[in-house]
């Protein structure tokens, strides 16, 4: 296994005091990319004639190489460690989000117009045509962030507490890309009524539900509830904004390699909420060879122990991913660190594709066979092409919420898609580059519109 590039993830800063002359920070930068840390900021904190106290700050690759970065300073003679800060730990502290009032309160008249007795006229107009709620309320702009804690990234039942932090960065998330006030909701029930009746219960307060890190197959069971019991836009993100963003990264890593989607032979490893998901829309897209494994290899219909998702994909071949993977073109994973090797990658088509997703270790590492595949693709930040929902699911409720949707249609996941792919010219693709950065101003504008459009053409859009 090659070593993971260190990253901001596993940041720390190292306080430390150094003798003040010359050649002593560069004796701790080498000790530092000796063990290999990536150097990020140096800060000068103080200085007299004979000591400087300096900040360095550095990336590591895992909780393990950042103890073996401070230890190899420590070992430095003359420099003498004070403190060792954790910064993505210290991001957290005190949480990541905050509710702030949009009005002033600064008089009498202020808080008499805002709350009582002035928002006793609201509350009435409201009462008396109930779709004022989304002009005099948050509601048109509002989603809540539902979770229980059983899938939270790739970690596994962790609980709603430990959800939180997951919740809070989405919520940030939909604000800072999507302008959309989104409220986290960790749910201390792991029962699938009783997700839905609450759900139901505080969906007057929202715009729309985004369903997170609910464990499959009871996600789908909900997420189906949920959209016929209420007339507002549910969606799962682990589902469908990890399709969106797929196919439009397939979209685009099909025309470096000169094939079509109705062509290739694709790979799904992963039978997940993901996984399946993901199969459906490629279908949608027009995808004809879909074969999708699990644990226990090829999704075949010679096994009798499929639930009715994984059944829609069942196909006559069985056996291992290393079998499924002789000749396919496409690699989609969405399951778990290391289970496909080298071997595996150089057994599949000329130009093959290769989409490694599991976070935050992807199913190979790229390092270890850049030179065997024309695309390369993951979910990691420090890595070319991340496969990123970002770039999916603030657009899509952008466009949701500004058409007030009644719902999210399938059409609309597509268009979704063909907007992201489309930001990508011809051009500017190649190998390193299929799709666009999650920082690009134009995506949510344009998966926005592409979604209104979509909608309207649908028939559940109501403004």
């Amino acid at each position: 296994m090659a070593d993971l590039t260190p990253n901001s993830s596993f940041s720390l800063t190292i306080r430390l005091t150094l003798p003040n002359r010359s050649g002593m920070l560069a004796t701790v930068t080498q000790a530092i990319a000796h063990v290999g840390g990536n150097l990020g900021q140096i800060t000068l904190v103080e200085q007299t004639l004979k000591i400087s106290t300096r900040d360095i700050s550095v990336d590591a690759a895992s909780t393990e190489h950042a103890e073996q970065i401070v230890q190899a300073v420590k070992a430095l003679e003359d420099i003498n460690v004070l403190e060792v800060y954790d910064r993505t730990f210290n991001l957290h502290r005190g949480g990541k989000i905050s509710i702030h009032s949009k009005l002033a309160l600064t008089n009498q008249a202020d808080l008499a117009m805002a709350y009582t007795p002035g928002v006793g006229r609201i509350c009435k107009a409201i009462a008396e045509d109930p779709q004022q709620v989304y002009s005099l309320t948050i509601k048109s702009n509002s989603v809540a962030i539902i979770t229980d804690g059983s899938a939270v990234l790739g970690l596994g039942n962790l609980g709603a507490g430990a959800a939180l932090p997951v919740m809070e960065g989405k919520a940030m998330l939909f604000k800072e890309f999507g302008r959309i006030d989104a409220f986290p909701i960790c749910l201390s029930t792991q029962d699938t009524d009783s997700i839905i009746e609450t759900v139901k219960n505080i969906a007057p307060v929202f715009g729309g539900i985004n369903l997170e890190d609910i464990s499959a197959p009871r996600c789908f069971e909900i997420e189906a509830r949920l959209q016929q019991a209420l007339d507002i836009p549910v969606f799962h993100d682990d589902q469908h904004g990890t399709a969106i963003v797929s196919l439009a990264a397939l979209i685009n890593a099909l025309k470096l390699v000169k094939k079509s989607l109705e062509e290739v032979r694709i790979v799904i490893n992963g039978a997940g909420a993901a996984g399946v998901a993901i199969a459906r829309l490629l279908r949608k897209g027009g995808a004809r060879t879909i074969w999708m494994c699990d644990s226990r290899g090829i999704i075949s219909k010679s096994r009798s122990d499929l639930t009715s998702q994984k059944q829609e994909f069942a196909v006559a071949a069985s056996g291992s991913l290393a079998d499924a993977l002789v000749d396919a073109d496409v690699f989609l994973g969405v399951s778990v660190p290391g289970v496909l090797t080298p071997d595996m990658v150089r057994s599949m088509a000329k130009d093959s594709i290769v989409m490694a997703m599991a976070n935050p270790i992807p199913e190979i590492q790229p390092e270890l066979v850049m030179d065997d595949v024309a695309v390369m693709a993951t979910g990691r930040s420090d890595y070319p092409n991340q496969i990123n929902n970002v770039l999916a699911f603030p657009g899509v409720f952008r466009g949701a919420l500004d058409c007030r949707a009644s719902t999210i249609t399938t059409n609309m996941y597509l268009a979704a898609a063909y907007a992201i792919a489309s930001l990508m010219n011809v051009a500017d693709l190649d190998r390193e580059h299929i799709i666009p950065s999650v920082f690009d101003e134009r995506v949510v504008t344009a998966v926005s519109g592409a979604v209104q459009q979509a909608a309207r053409q649908d028939g559940v859009a109501r403004q």
